[in-house]
């Protein structure tokens, strides 16, 4: 069985340097074996991104220019359809096949509301989760829905090697070392006409002032 690939979708309303040190820390942590970013088109549990499919996707771009080890995979952003993950997933499947393992990353905060997505229990089927843990987001098992909680005290390994020993199934914790920002922080900063110099990738930024985009 090949090492597990990481899965990491989003808006990316900006991508920003906290993206990048998610997949960063997870490939490392979690020992995958590459990155396969997918901006969403329509997301359904956000409000609509304020920069178009066209300029995300080149940012995205533009962001990973530099790493050779994530590809990306711009289906979603190009559909007209909204982007639902179970979906996407059965799609990555019928393309990767169904030995390969994949890890669906996403923050505590993300999983913790898991309950409320479109046939969220079907994840299990298709992907490992990698759950990026900070402070302010407990995962104890008893701070979670029942349904939840139930499906966490079954699946969670404390080893990630169970990410590469099955295609799907397992979650996995993983601490998130550095400091976290939000798209909104970065747009508001932007509008602002803040410094955002330490949050935004280089080539990002030039493009978000080449295209004026967030500002009034």
């Amino acid at each position: 069985m090949s090492e597990p690939l990481g899965i990491l979708g989003g808006t990316f309303d900006p991508i920003h340097t906290a993206h990048l040190r998610l997949a960063e820390e997870a490939t490392r942590q979690l020992r995958l074996g590459g990155m396969l970013w997918i901006p969403a088109g329509q997301p359904r549990h956000r409000t609509a991104p304020l920069a178009a499919p066209e300029h995300r996707l080149a940012m995205v771009r533009a962001a990973l220019a530099g790493h050779p080890e994530y590809r990306i995979d711009d289906t979603e952003v190009r559909a007209d359809a909204p982007s639902y993950t179970v979906p996407t997933l059965e799609r990555l499947r019928r393309e990767l096949g169904g030995e390969r393992p994949l890890v669906l990353l996403m923050g505590a905060d993300a999983f913790l509301g898991l309950a409320a997505w479109h046939r969220w229990r079907e994840l299990f089927q298709l992907a490992h989760i990698g759950v990026a843990s900070r402070p302010g987001f407990d995962l104890a098992a008893d701070a979670m829905p029942t349904e939840l909680a139930e499906e966490f005290r079954r699946r969670h390994r404390s080893q990630f090697t169970a990410l590469a020993t099955a295609p799907a199934g397992a979650v996995c914790s993983f601490p998130l070392s550095a400091g976290t920002v939000s798209s909104t922080e970065v747009r508001t900063k932007l509008q602002q006409g803040a410094a955002v110099d330490q949050l935004l990738p280089a080539p990002v930024l030039d493009y978000i002032r080449r295209h004026r985009l967030y500002s009034h």
